[in-house]
């Protein structure tokens, strides 16, 4: 039953970053610039995001852990999600939601299989087989057929 209620979170994880998606894309345009969209939402996201911290943790970690994570990893998330939450909301009000974000999701599928594949990023791995690439053939099909004019 847990499984089930992570898969419809994701769901509906899924659904939000697509709302988000529409309404900054929206902001954007009428900001006249996607990157002020970005940079209001990123900023409103980590009021939330300090609320919901204050509201939840109960520990602090200490120092020496802070201390012990790798530089790169306090900014290169960051980094790449300004620049592809930019880019939706850039892209969004020119090609279309749908258009978009399938674009987006094929860009995100196709990237994590390699990844998984190869266990970049120190997860775990997952080999490429058959019924993966299938899937990703059958979702560049869905791409295709959504995106035909």
């Amino acid at each position: 039953m847990n499984q089930y209620i992570n898969i419809l979170l994701a769901f509906i994880g899924g659904v939000f970053l697509a709302m988000q998606g529409g309404l900054n894309a929206q902001l954007g345009v009428q900001l006249k610039n996607p990157l002020l969209a970005s940079l209001t939402a990123f900023f409103f996201s980590m009021l939330f995001a300090l609320l919901a911290v204050v509201l939840s943790v109960k520990n602090i970690p200490k120092t020496s852990l802070l201390l012990s994570i790798p530089k790169h990893l306090w900014f290169t998330g960051a980094l790449f999600s300004v620049i592809g939450i930019g880019l939706y909301y850039y892209t969004i009000p020119k090609l279309g939601i749908s258009t978009m974000i399938s674009l987006g999701l094929f860009g995100q599928l196709i990237f994590s299989a390699i990844a998984g594949h190869y266990g970049w990023f120190g997860l775990p791995e997952e080999p490429m087989v058959v019924k993966k690439v299938l899937g990703l053939l059958a979702m560049t099909l869905g791409i295709l057929l959504i995106n035909k004019s």
